[in-house]
């Protein structure tokens, strides 16, 4: 987890090694267990299933979250979601 500035923070999330539909089970268990102070900020998800670079942007809209960046390094796809919630 690292701070960008005094309210937003960028939260990691390793889902490698997991095949749908765990990574996508995984970000909605991580921001769910994040809370609502977490409103604003960043997941930072790290996976190897080439889906999710389809399926968690597909999972983040139906939920009102934010796809910032996605994108292929090493045989590992990274996606920053900003977790958008109803306050």
């Amino acid at each position: 987890m690292t701070s960008n500035n005094e309210n937003i923070t960028t939260h990691d999330l390793d889902a490698r090694h997991l095949l749908c539909p765990m990574p996508v089970i995984k970000v909605q268990k991580k921001i769910v267990e994040l809370g609502p102070e977490a409103d604003g900020d960043y997941l930072a998800v790290k996976c190897t299933d080439p889906g999710t670079l389809y399926d968690i942007p597909a999972w983040s809209k139906v939920h009102g979250h934010k796809v910032i960046e996605k994108y292929e390094k090493d045989d590992e796809y990274h996606i920053l979601v900003q977790i958008c919630l109803d306050s």
